[in-house]
Formats: C-alpha cells, sequence, structure tokens
C-alpha cells in the first residue's frame, strides 16, 4: 500500500505538469496563435481534440471518458499483476524503477486527459512536430507521459522473453 501512495504523489505532480502546460498553451496559444520553436520542426499550436489519438472517434467525449476511467480502475485493482518486477531477467532495481515510472506515467496521462474531456468536453493537444511534408498528429504532455509508458513495458516484456 505504501509504494501504492509513493506513485499516486508521483503521478499527481506528473498530472499537475500536464494540467499546467494544457493551461498555458490554452492562455497563450488561444485565438489561432501558435509559436515556432524550432524551423520546419516543431511549433505549439492549439488543437481542441473532441477524439483519441491521430483524431479517431471524433465526437465520442462521453464514451472515451468512460474507457479511461475505467481503464484507471483496472490498473490501480491489477497493478501488482500488470507492474510486476518479480518475473522479470536483469537488474532487479532497474526493473522496478522502470514498473514505477510506467505506472505513474500511466495514471498520470490516463488522468491529465480524462480531465479534459471531462470538464472541457475536448482533450486540449499542443505539440506539433513535422519535417518537410511529413506531419505527426498533434499531442499533449498526457499522450508523452501514456506513450512512454507503454514503450518501458513493451521493452520489460522483451526482458522477460525466453
Amino acid at each position: 500500500m505504501r509504494t501504492f501512495l509513493v506513485n499516486f504523489v508521483i503521478a499527481a505532480n506528473l498530472l499537475l505538469v500536464d494540467v499546467a502546460t494544457k493551461e498555458a498553451a490554452l492562455k497563450s496559444l488561444g485565438g489561432g496563435n501558435s509559436r515556432t520553436v524550432v524551423e520546419g520542426f516543431f511549433d505549439l499550436v492549439l488543437v481542441k481534440n473532441h477524439g483519441c489519438a491521430w483524431g479517431m472517434l471524433q465526437g465520442q467525449v462521453w464514451p472515451l471518458a468512460v474507457f479511461a476511467a475505467l481503464a484507471l480502475v483496472v490498473l490501480a485493482w491489477k497493478r501488482r499483476t500488470i507492474f510486476s518486477v518479480e518475473t522479470l531477467r536483469g537488474d532487479r532495481m532497474v526493473n522496478a524503477f522502470a514498473a514505477r515510472a510506467a505506472e505513474c506515467m500511466l495514471y498520470a496521462g490516463i488522468a491529465g486527459n480524462l480531465i479534459d474531456r471531462v470538464f472541457r468536453g475536448f482533450v486540449v493537444d499542443m505539440l506539433d512536430f513535422h519535417w518537410g511534408v511529413h506531419h505527426f498528429p498533434c499531442f499533449n504532455v498526457a499522450d508523452a507521459y501514456i506513450s512512454v509508458a507503454a514503450a518501458i513495458l513493451v521493452l520489460l516484456s522483451f526482458r522477460n522473453a525466453k
């Protein structure tokens, strides 16, 4: 239980970072403003996403919110199974740190986008990467947390493969 509380505090701090970046984006990028950070590669823009990743499921705010809430409940309920390092090979301390980081980032990322959906009716996206004609869908800090956590969990699963 103590580990869960520590992870909750870490996730809450990560969530605050996500909320703060979204508030800053709404204030400084509202009204069609955008900021070029790295010419031809990275801009800050305001996108009100009424769907999920890559603009899928547009207008399905409440089903996505319910799914996110259920995901948080299942992650917290099954955390000992999902984030277990008992069966992983390699350095136990490294595995435990990676699993804890993934757990905290998943909680914060899911909660951050859930808060947007419930209180705004859309998710605030602002990070816009592109290279020539290639354009990556705009995303936010919560999306980055979820993506990095998923990558960590995939890498940890490879460590256990025989």
